[in-house]
């Protein structure tokens, strides 16, 4: 597969993490289905590499996240960089399209710019939330925006952007909220099946995996027949998940490879690592509390430069208000964790209360065939250059 495509045929596109990765993966099929002699370069990660025609590197396995540890990747990001301009140079693409991830993304926006070469941001950057003057630099260095969220565009188009919302595109691949039932007869000996979600780095996993389990510890010793079931990504190595955990598993918990939410949608809690999977959760209806620990320098400049009130998609897309109990930091330890959960198994009201509210949020994000909405958009607007 590794072609090369006529000049007016060739779009590159580059994502840096796994949800990246995932959206960019939908919109390369979109963008094939909509124009099947296009030919698609990319930097990302194994579901782009699939649907590809040529895949440069892998970087969404390179995990770097917050704003001290990537610098540790700095050498990475300088060669990879380069070997994109001279990609650009050589093979003078139609077309770049990014996909979130703002640290590398924003430079090879400017080498696009400095080449002639319209691009375009799908998923754009949560810039609204943390570093605000972003915005402007977006604005001046892309043809349109394609944001994710329906308060995003007034934001940028005071910033001097092209923003549109077509949709959230998660909605293309989420099944609908199962129909569930709350009324439990006898919550303390009912069979609970409480969903963990670590994250997707490396630091995150390190961070949350123990204390995850601990929580499902305290939990079970007071609900007997919970199940835990540990999600992970379809390419994890689970001897690393059994390494953080530091002993033999419980009977009760299992490691659970989900690829098409079936079994996520069925959980009764779910405790998340804030972010893409905190979005896909409420989606599926499921309720929730959201933990983030950072490294300690990360999180001393997070406080600095964060500029929402909650850092949870769920409650910021609420209206600021807290949807989902969230935990950061020092309070994201076991006992806090097992303590959420068990008011909730002990209280299937408040369950049923939680899932109500994640229904609204779902309908406020649009409607299915965003991928497919972008990539006709891309391509008519490269047909009138």
């Amino acid at each position: 597969m590794d072609t090369t495509a006529p000049v007016s045929k060739n779009i590159l596109i580059v994502a840096g993490d796994v949800s990246g990765d995932l959206h960019a993966a939908g919109l390369i099929r979109a963008l094939k289905e909509t124009e099947p002699g296009v030919c698609i370069t990319s930097v990302g990660g194994r579901l782009m590499k699939e649907v590809s025609d040529r895949f440069l590197f892998d970087l969404a396995a390179q995990g770097a996240t917050g704003f001290v540890e990537p610098i540790k990747k700095m050498p990475l990001w300088i060669r990879l960089r380069n070997e994109l301009r001279d990609y650009m140079e050589t093979q003078h693409p139609v077309a770049l399209i990014v996909v979130d991830f703002y640290g590398f993304n924003h430079q090879v926006l400017k080498l696009a710019k400095e080449r002639c070469i319209p691009a375009y941001y799908y998923v754009t950057p949560q810039v609204w939330a943390s570093r605000q003057y972003r915005a402007k630099k977006l604005a001046a260095l892309t043809e349109k925006m394609y944001v994710i969220y329906p308060f995003e565009p007034e934001f940028h188009q005071k910033r001097g952007g092209n923003a549109v919302f077509l949709g959230n595109p998660l909605l293309d691949i989420m099944p609908a909220p199962l129909s569930k039932s709350y009324e439990v007869a006898d919550p303390k000996n009912h069979a609970w099946k409480l969903g963990l979600l670590p994250g997707s780095r490396m630091g995150e996993i390190s961070r949350l995996v123990p204390v995850f389990y601990e929580a499902f510890k305290e939990t079970v010793q007071k609900f007997p027949n919970t199940q835990a079931y540990m999600f992970l990504l379809p390419n994890a190595d689970e001897r690393v998940f059994l390494d953080l955990l530091g002993e033999e598993p419980h009977l009760n918990f299992h490691f659970i490879k989900d690829k098409n939410y079936e079994l996520r949608s069925q959980m009764d809690f779910l405790l998340a690592c804030s972010g893409t999977a905190t979005l896909e959760n409420a989606l599926l209806g499921v309720p929730m509390a959201v933990a983030y620990k950072m490294f300690w320098p990360t999180y001393q400049i997070a406080k600095m430069v964060i500029k929402v009130p909650y850092i949870s998609l769920v409650n910021i897309l609420a209206g600021n208000k807290p949807v989902v109990k969230e935990l950061i930091q020092h309070q994201a330890n076991a006992q806090a964790l097992a303590a959420e959960v068990q008011d909730m198994f002990e209280h299937p009201q408040k369950l049923k209360a939680m899932h109500e509210e994640l229904l609204k949020l779902r309908a406020s994000l649009g409607e299915p065939g965003v991928a497919k909405r972008a990539a006709t958009d891309i391509l008519q607007d490269l047909a009138h250059r």
